[in-house]
């Protein structure tokens, strides 16, 4: 698989103009912007004035966006499943000097743990995890150097709770989330935002061919999996949450944190099926904590004080 980079010198000498402290110019970049999330971050990034950095598979998706805006949007295509490609996209993105990175692409493979192969499996974490930190990383330097910036992690529901059909997917939010909470803690004292997005179900085009992958279905497991991954595959045009509305939220969140330095909430749930879900995963774990805690704590060495580290 190899990437095309296009619009790259046109982006690097545009100057960015200056329109006080609360409306700079921002570049974002987006990956997976061909639709979806990635695509309403787009459109509202550009609506608000900044410019946009997009990383697209097919850019035909974005011509028309492109012919309206011309050199504010500039088009990197690239399949994030090969690592090259990443390697590629990571120097433009260097190059580009982004304010904000939005890490959005991805996609899922619905199955049981034992119908979901580990070669498949990896390319679920290589595309989802991988690729994520791999850009994370290409950007932190100039971030560090300019004293600002944005990570905006594109996770899910799934990235804190998991359910039958969603072990592969879940692993590789579950992957980006751990991840990222530690960035954030590392990253935050140098004036740069780190925010986890977990939404519920959203009319993106996730629940199509085009972004769900699906196992071939065993006997063993298909009263268990069975209704997941029927649900999963046909509620398409059916979702609640509304990406252009989502997509508000994020930029309402990010776009003033790097003008005044303030800071992001490290996870935003979005979706009231989302809160539902993970006030309840909280809650449960919560519980479980305090049932077990007195055993938990019997495997210490008697008298021993709990550690004071921070972690």
């Amino acid at each position: 698989m190899n990437s095309h980079i296009e619009n790259i010198t046109a982006a690097t000498t545009m100057t960015t103009e200056v329109r006080g402290p609360s409306e700079r110019r921002q570049r974002w970049a987006i990956t997976g912007a061909s639709q979806g999330f990635g695509r309403a971050l787009t459109e509202e990034v550009l609506a608000r004035g900044h410019d946009a950095v997009v990383v697209v598979r097919d850019p035909e998706t974005l011509q028309e966006l492109k012919a309206d805006v011309g050199d504010r949007l500039t088009v990197l295509t690239a399949d994030l499943r090969d690592e090259t490609a990443v390697a590629e996209v990571g120097e433009a993105l260097t190059d580009l000097d982004v304010d904000v990175l939005i890490n959005n692409a991805g996609r899922a493979i619905v199955g049981a743990v034992e119908e979901i192969g580990l070669g498949e499996l990896r390319e679920q974490m290589e595309l989802n995890f991988f690729a994520a930190a791999a850009l994370t990383r290409a950007v932190l330097p100039l971030m560090r150097a300019k004293g600002s910036g944005a990570i905006v992690q594109m996770s899910s529901q799934g990235g804190r709770v998991s359910f039958p059909a969603a072990g592969a997917y879940s692993a590789s939010k579950f992957a980006l989330e751990g991840w990222s909470e530690a960035l954030a803690a590392e990253v935050g004292p140098l004036g740069i935002g780190v925010m986890l997005v977990e939404p519920s179900r959203f009319r993106t085009g996730f629940n199509t061919a085009h972004s769900l992958g699906m196992t071939t279905e065993t006997d063993a497991y298909a009263a268990i999996v069975g209704p997941a991954r029927a649900d999963l595959a046909e509620v398409d045009g059916r979702q609640e949450g509304d990406p252009v509305r989502a997509a508000a939220i994020i930029v309402d969140l990010v776009e003033p944190s790097l003008a005044t330095g303030g800071e992001l909430p490290l996870r935003l749930p979005l979706g009231a099926e989302a809160v539902r879900r993970l006030r309840a995963a909280y809650s449960g774990n919560a519980a479980e904590v305090e049932r077990l805690a007195a055993v938990a704590e019997s495997a210490d060495f008697p008298g021993m004080r709990p550690s004071q580290r921070a972690v």
